[in-house]
């Protein structure tokens, strides 16, 4: 999904991460924010990661979500390439996730990436954590913000056990 100056882009390793990050997309529309999914590699495609994250900035992107799993280097070399904020999502792979989200949040001092949790949390949360970021600047965001998070608390308070 392609978009002039998105407010944030979404990068996944492969097409397959999709069936996770489409929640990432989906939260993001839910409060208007203007983003762009692609999927690009670390290892396959790291011209391509370099150069659409290099010019992120200058395009009007505000912050990053990388995920990735295995390995999952791409936060991280997405953070090396830029000074907008980068935040990961491990993927599950075949330790589980753990893999990943051990390749994610271990970054070395100096080039931090904010990791979230593995897996569909993970990237609902790394969307609302964009959107919290994004609201510092802009005060109808915040509204919306502070609106889902009272229906959160509303379904909590709602809920009546047997």
């Amino acid at each position: 999904m392609a978009v002039d100056n998105p407010q944030v882009i979404v990068l996944m390793g492969s097409k397959s991460d999709w069936d996770v990050m489409q929640h990432t997309s989906e939260t993001l529309k839910r409060f208007g924010v203007t983003h762009e999914c692609r999927a690009l590699s670390a290892h396959r495609t790291p011209a391509a990661v370099m150069e659409l994250v290099s010019a992120a900035e200058d395009n009007g992107t505000e912050v990053i979500i990388a995920a990735a799993g295995g390995a999952a280097h791409l936060a991280g070399v997405v953070a090396a390439h830029t000074l907008l904020p980068v935040l990961g999502v491990p993927m599950a792979s075949a330790l589980n996730g753990l893999d990943s989200l051990l390749s994610t949040v271990q970054m070395p001092a100096g080039i931090p990436v904010g990791t979230l949790a593995i897996g569909k949390a993970g990237a609902t949360n790394a969307a609302l954590l964009a959107v919290a970021i994004l609201a510092r600047k802009q005060p109808e965001l915040r509204e919306k913000l502070q609106a889902f998070r009272d229906e959160q608390t509303q379904n909590v308070l709602s809920v009546t056990l047997p």
